[in-house]
């Protein structure tokens, strides 16, 4: 057999060519670090104007304030990977914090019937949202981005979602813009028609923690609701919370299986991703009962920082501009959305609550 690798020879690199990469990764550096500065900064006003205004949540704060920088100023384009490093490595690791927040025991203790429920409002959740969003003719990723946001956890589920399907830019923002919209009208609405239906303090915090996006927006109703509602509000969001890794693990492999086809093994994506393995280890970390209350106070401020320098990364991108671009279907999608995911929790409270 003829060696043919001694015929192939690797060009040697040249003096120019290192400092030219040198260059570009000395650059690189300066745009990641002077990126997450920013981002930092912003999460910290935010957190800061939270502590002055309980009732609002920094996350929210943040990607608003985000948005408004990015509509008011021109972000310098260098320091976008910094920004591209906050929105996606910094989210990652502040959601699988998020499951130090919750312990299976909790989940246990809603019995079996609430817990059918919740798996009912996100499989039927996704599947709906997903259906309407093809009939509406909108990308699979721009369904997927909003059924899991909308059917899960909000803008940190929108974000997940993007790190295993790496949808576009545009997609990803339009879909965090929309869950703050219409997730924030919710938290007036569930209390308001929980009141219109007659439903009790546990039967309105259930309905909102099965509609309602995200968790801060979830704990905002359930404190207008009042009473006990507040609690199972929190828990039964938490448990929504937590089918954020099967869900991820079953995309994961559904992107793996459509890159097996692809040039190189080294393209597909891993079967479980890192994070939503990093999330389950949280909550069994959390459900042993080896962490003292200190070490979660801790942990539940690093998970705050972290997703609120996200979310004013994630509210740097967007824009009115591409708002106006995208056009009005994935408006149409989820609103729709959040009247169907409102709906098929409110049937599940009514029925085991």
């Amino acid at each position: 057999m003829i060696d043919m690798s001694s015929d192939v020879r690797t060009k040697p690199e040249s003096s120019a060519d290192r400092q030219g990469r040198q260059t570009a990764e000395r650059s690189r550096a300066v745009g990641v670090t002077a990126g997450v500065a920013l981002c930092v900064t912003g999460a910290a006003i935010a957190m800061g104007i939270g502590r002055l205004v309980p009732a609002v949540n920094p996350m929210l704060i943040a990607i608003v304030a985000g948005a408004l920088v990015a509509n008011l100023v021109t972000v310098p384009a260098w320091i976008k990977p910094g920004l591209d490093f906050s929105a996606k490595r910094l989210l990652r690791v502040g959601v699988a914090l998020l499951g130090l927040q919750l312990m299976f025991s909790d989940v246990i203790g809603l019995g079996w019937g609430v817990i059918a429920v919740v798996v009912a409002i996100v499989v039927l959740g996704i599947t709906g949202t997903m259906y309407v969003g093809k009939l509406l003719g909108l990308s699979w990723t721009q369904r997927i981005l909003i059924a899991c946001g909308f059917s899960i956890c909000g803008a940190a589920a929108v974000a997940a979602t993007d790190g295993v399907v790496s949808a576009k830019e545009e997609e990803l923002l339009t879909s965090v813009a929309l869950v703050v919209v219409f997730g924030t009208l919710m938290i007036p609405a569930i209390p308001l028609l929980s009141d219109v239906l007659g439903l009790s303090e546990r039967q309105a915090g259930m309905w909102a923690g099965g509609s309602i996006h995200e968790v801060a927006q979830v704990v905002a109703a359930g404190g207008m609701i009042g009473g006990s509602a507040l609690a199972v509000a929190t828990v039964v969001k938490l448990a929504r919370v937590l089918m954020l890794a099967p869900v991820m693990a079953y995309l994961g492999a559904r992107q793996r299986r459509a890159a097996k086809g692809g040039d190189a093994e080294g393209t597909r994506p891993p079967l479980v991703p890192v994070f939503v393995l990093g999330f389950l280890g949280c909550v069994a970390l959390r459900s042993s009962g080896l962490l003292p209350d200190e070490a979660l106070d801790l942990a539940r401020l690093a998970q705050t920082a972290l997703l609120t320098t996200a979310m004013f990364a994630l509210g740097l991108g967007v824009r009115v501009s591409l708002l106006r671009a995208v056009g009005p279907r994935p408006f149409v999608l989820a609103a729709a959305s959040t009247v169907w995911v409102a709906g098929i929790a409110l049937v599940g409270t009514l029925l085991v609550a």
